[in-house]
């Protein structure tokens, strides 16, 4: 078939991929290549990331910028560096959140380093991924099937692992699912309909892998769900991999995914839509085209995973399931971002029987200090369940000191809480 037509700032160089998550940025990466563009995710995170972060950052930065300009300055610093041969890949956003001056800062600094050649690739929200490849709509919609499919991956590590009865088995089946769902998502003549076909295909094994990890489903474990800042959420490097400590301290996670961002976001959009009078016009229809096409794609590819997921439903309408709760609260039309998310959500997993909620943020983030604000209410409204925000920065965290109290908090709440948990039928007593 024939080539792609590719943005010419690419030609010839590597677009670096920032690991929010690692399975987003590796999917992400996939379909680049896919659509003709060498695209690789940042190598993991370590040292030297605070390191080149904390010599080009001034202080005054948020924690996950930090991180991912380390990580882009690790490659800058690399003695095989060729200025011609790369690009990075920082998207954007309008709004408060200091995520805006990412991409902007990132180019300053390349600038003051003599590369200022080099390509900073930033999508925003308006004007999506226009010029980076021949079928813009095709590559997009590809990367949606990869995110939604990624998430779903997470959560069945998520909900296998703290069960395992060989220790590293479902660490194991995750890497093994990865790399299955990758080799898909990187094949050029795999689109439309095809594509998605592919896509359960191998889903479906990933799932036949994760129901093979011995384990011992037994109810009573602490769920515990985690919501917060997206970015140190679900970046395992800047939380000190906090899931994995709530499994080492007897609970079981349930992480809020990347996929509810882009549900936040649709409704949002057709919010100010509705606002600007615009309920009867061309972009609402296209608002509503796209979130019709994203929920159709999201059932196909959630379908193999009904009885595995039966009480770990994620929700089905954001407003009505997380926003509308949280409305008393943090209403949606005045507050903006994670703040609203992670109150709503906190409302949606105490229904679904969780038995705490922690909140990460990074140390000075808007979104969890107004989220702390509120949680004694929302506490209260969920017949007292435990909610505690642990914030990261590069030097410490709360979590390590004030974890095990948590835990403790939690296991004396699930004993008295109203709600009760759902479990899939392969649970025993």
């Amino acid at each position: 078939m024939p080539a792609t037509k590719v943005d010419n700032r690419l030609e010839g160089r590597t677009l670096w991929i920032p690991r929010m998550t690692h399975i987003g940025g590796r999917m992400m990466a996939a379909v680049f290549r896919a659509n003709g563009i060498e695209s690789r995710v940042t190598p993991p995170s370590d040292d030297s990331t605070l390191q080149y972060g904390g010599l080009y950052c001034s202080g005054e930065e948020c924690y996950p910028e930090k991180v991912t300009l380390g990580d882009f300055m690790r490659i800058v610093h690399a003695p095989d560096f060729d200025p011609s041969r790369h690009a990075f890949f920082m998207p954007t956003a309008e709004g408060p959140c200091r995520f805006g001056q990412y991409a902007p800062y990132l180019r300053q600094v390349l600038g003051e380093m003599g590369h200022g050649d080099v390509p900073v690739i930033s999508p925003s929200s308006k004007n999506g991924y226009d010029g980076l490849a021949g079928n813009v709509t095709t590559m997009m919609r590809s990367m949606w099937r990869g995110l939604v499919a990624g998430d779903i991956l997470r959560k069945m590590l998520l909900k296998t692992r703290p069960y395992e009865t060989q220790k590293g088995l479902a660490d194991a089946a995750y890497a093994k699912s990865m790399d299955m769902l990758e080799e898909v998502l990187q094949q050029s003549g795999l689109k439309g309909a095809k594509q998605t076909e592919a896509i359960v295909a191998v889903m479906t094994r990933c799932r036949d892998l994760f129901r093979s990890v011995p384990a011992k489903y037994v109810k009573g474990r602490p769920l515990i769900g985690v919501v917060g800042e997206i970015f140190c959420r679900l970046n395992t490097f800047s939380n000190y991999d906090a899931v994995r400590k709530i499994e080492q301290h007897g609970g079981e996670a349930w992480l809020s995914d990347v996929t509810e961002w882009v549900w936040y976001t649709n409704w949002s959009q057709k919010s100010l839509l509705k606002r600007d009078g615009k309920t009867i016009s061309l972009a609402m229809l296209g608002a509503i085209v796209k979130n019709k096409i994203q929920k159709s794609d999201e059932h196909r590819i959630l379908e193999p995973f009904a009885e595995d997921f039966a009480g770990y439903e994620e929700p089905h309408d954001v407003y009505e399931d997380v926003l509308r709760p949280a409305w008393p609260y943090l209403p949606a039309d005045g507050a903006l971002g994670e703040m609203v998310l992670s109150v709503g959500k906190t409302f949606y997993l105490h229904v679904k029987g969780a038995d705490g909620i922690i909140d990460i943020s990074p140390f000075s983030c808007m979104n969890g200090i107004v989220s702390e604000a509120v949680y004694h209410r929302v506490s209260e409204a969920c017949d007292g369940m435990p909610i505690r925000n642990f914030y990261f920065d590069s030097s410490s965290s709360n979590m390590e000191r004030d974890l095990d109290i948590f835990m403790e908090l939690a296991v004396s709440y699930a004993k008295r809480k109203k709600t009760a948990r759902r479990y899939p039928a392969f649970f025993g007593g």
